[in-house]
């Protein structure tokens, strides 16, 4: 069976004017590769401005009018074009976005969850979604704009997986949530990767991936730094990459240690290693290599050109 999803070499750019027509590139997504498997949640984590939206985006084709895309995405094992992916979004591919104001504010909530449909079936769907996410049936004839935004949030994952889809992307799932209700919502995402589903979770979140995810792709500045299994960040022995461990130690149960210096804006870094700034084991040949690339290293991948020196630390 081929994977849900298969990304490989993928780059993001966007074209902008300077001063009168003179245009630039500015890449923010460069040589991503990325696999998830049918009954697999992989989460994409790394800080804000890393990318990691603009990667759900464009799997779906919902880029801005000034973002190109470069590389290849197979869904089930054939390219995903964008005609392909506007027949399959919403569907068997769904997004689950950051923002509620995706919701229709003229819509009442059951008929933009049917997606006007009124038959029983649909009915029962509709209602058995809501109450799987805590929301009872009288949500049904309310406007999103009587909702909490809690409320609205899980109005809006209840409509993104209510008809069973084969790929859900989504993006920063439990903002504005409590504890409870959010573990309540990872849970369920797990549940549909158990039923087959494929399941992409983008987050900033280490801690909150790690309660749902078979792997973890990390990004920095736009590119992947390292993929790991979920259990590899049971101890910082088991990582590749010195970003990785950083994000490792700022976990508050493991004494929440920061890290010193900020993620450089995209494009500012053309050659070598982007977190050279911030590597307190930096060589010259991190900053002086044209291009470092992404290669297997001890189960998982890497882009480093000391791993081994990091895992011995």
């Amino acid at each position: 069976m081929p994977p849900i999803l298969e990304i490989r070499d993928l780059s993001i750019h966007f074209v902008q004017y300077e001063r009168g027509f003179r245009r630039r590139r500015l890449p923010v997504i460069r040589d991503l590769s990325l696999t998830i498997q049918p009954g697999q949640v992989v989460a994409v984590v790394g800080a804000s401005g890393s990318g990691k939206s603009l990667l759900a985006h464009g799997i779906l084709d919902l880029l801005p009018y000034n973002g190109q895309m470069e590389g290849s995405i197979l869904y089930q094992g054939e390219p995903l074009s964008p005609r392909r992916a506007e027949q399959l979004r919403g569907d068997e591919i769904v997004l689950i976005p950051q923002g509620v104001t995706y919701l229709d504010p003229l819509m009442k909530v059951g008929d933009q969850i049917r997606r006007g449909r009124k038959d029983p079936d649909s009915r029962a769907r509709c209602t058995a979604a809501l109450q799987r996410y805590g929301v009872g049936p009288e949500v049904e004839a309310l406007y999103p704009f009587e909702l909490s935004g809690g409320m609205a949030r899980r109005v809006l994952i209840a409509s993104a997986v209510v008809d069973r889809p084969k790929l859900i992307i989504t993006d920063e799932p439990t903002p504005g949530l409590d504890a409870k209700a959010a573990g309540r919502i990872l849970g369920h995402l797990r549940e549909l990767a158990e039923e087959g589903a494929g399941v992409l979770l983008v987050t900033h979140d280490l801690e909150l991936a790690l309660t749902i995810a078979h792997r973890v792709t990390v990004f920095y500045a736009g590119e992947t730094i390292e993929e790991a299994a979920a259990q590899d960040f049971s101890s910082s022995a088991g990582l590749r990459h010195p970003f990785t461990r950083a994000l490792w130690r700022a976990m508050p149960q493991h004494g929440f240690h920061p890290l010193s210096g900020a993620q450089p804006y995209p494009g500012t870094v053309d050659t070598g290693c982007p977190f050279a700034g911030q590597c307190s084991r930096c060589r010259p040949d991190c900053v002086q290599t044209q291009r470092i690339p992404l290669r297997p290293w001890r189960g998982g991948a890497v882009r480093c050109l000391f791993p081994e020196e990091e895992a011995s630390s």
